[in-house]
């Protein structure tokens, strides 16, 4: 396989599936168009038997990636609020190739909250570096009429100020729910708890480099508290990106979204290319993505079960979210950071 050929700078059937900061490399794999579409998740999760691919250095990749130029667009979002969906209906139209979670983007996010550490792998010139040269390998399309559009995964909204600053051209669906639909959904499932408890250490990280001091400690805090940080570590990225880059974003909330999808389709095609052609709009709006879970479309999956599972958590959970929300506005009295994410959230 020609990792780093003419290949890699005409098709993106060479995709850069992950970046190794230690070895300061990236394994590539080749896909193809249809398992582009058909991918929920473009990170070890796509590779499948028999997949051809495998490392390459940076000092190679470097060189053939330079003639390579464009931005892509973005969905940045708190988790668990309809974002594949979202990545998927946009995915329809043949303006947009959409790529759903990058995995070495989450490395690139996870690197870059190191960068003002004294253990920092790379210095902010080799990262800046390095994040621009995949920006650029994911900008790939397969038409000149299409711009890319990455669904980046929930952790990488901590980074959206930093992407959009570095891509000129590039513009930005920003997706969250109200904080109690956030909380009920995490807490009306099984695996969200457990993600939940899995990601806190990390979000409250976060939160606290937002902060500037330490104002909470993870081991104190009950489950209610921890859902409702983990809302404001996540909402807190976006929020920056708004405010920095007002006329490159537009906040989409799903549970309106849901309401009237016509409405957010419009909106979300609006922002990111200025018009929103009905053909288009047809296209969306009668797919079947509706009645499917769009992380695993072989499960039915729509807005009244999301009702009814929601519903449920509230009767089942009625106290921890109590107790989320008290925390929620103990904290926004507390931070500014906090206070401008309840400001930003969906009434």
């Amino acid at each position: 396989m020609d990792l780093v050929g003419s290949e890699l700078r005409a098709t993106p059937d060479v995709y850069p599936l992950a970046f190794d900061a230690e070895q300061d490399s990236v394994y590539f794999v080749r896909l193809d168009r249809g398992r582009y579409e058909a991918a929920s998740f473009l990170d070890q999760r796509v590779i499948g038997p028999g997949d051809q691919g495998g490392w390459a250095p940076w000092s190679a990749v470097r060189p053939a990636a330079a003639p390579l130029a464009g931005d892509s667009d973005f969905i940045f979002h708190v988790g668990h609020v309809g974002s594949t969906l979202l990545a998927r209906l946009l995915g329809l139209s043949d303006r947009v190739f959409s790529l759903r979670e990058p995995g070495a983007l989450r490395t690139i996010a996870a690197l870059a909250g190191d960068l003002q550490t004294p253990e920092s792998l790379l210095s902010e010139a080799a990262f800046d570096e390095r994040r621009d040269v995949l920006l650029r390998l994911w900008a790939r399309t397969y038409a000149p009429a299409q711009r890319a559009l990455i669904k980046a995964t929930s952790m990488v909204g901590e980074i959206a100020p930093m992407l959009l600053q570095h891509a000129a051209s590039s513009r930005a669906l920003l997706v969250t729910v109200a904080p109690e639909v956030y909380m009920a959904t995490i807490l009306g499932g099984p695996a969200s708890r457990v993600e939940l408890r899995a990601m806190a250490q990390s979000r409250l990280r976060r939160l606290h480099r937002r902060i500037g001091e330490p104002l909470w400690r993870l081991h104190a805090m009950s489950e209610g508290e921890l859902v409702a940080m983990s809302w404001a570590a996540e909402m807190a990225g976006l929020v920056e990106a708004a405010e920095r880059f007002p006329g490159r974003v537009a906040w989409l909330d799903f549970e309106r979204f849901l309401e009237r999808p016509e409405a957010g389709l419009v909106a979300g095609l609006q922002r990111l290319h200025g018009e929103a052609s009905p053909a288009d709009l047809r296209r969306m709006l009668n797919s079947p993505l509706f009645g499917r879970y769009a992380k695993g479309l072989e499960h039915a999956y729509d807005a009244n079960l999301r009702r009814q599972v929601l519903d449920q958590a509230r009767r089942e959970h009625a106290a921890t979210l109590a107790a989320g929300r008290d925390w929620l506005q103990r904290a926004a009295a507390a931070s500014p950071v906090v206070a401008r994410s309840l400001s930003a959230a969906p009434g």
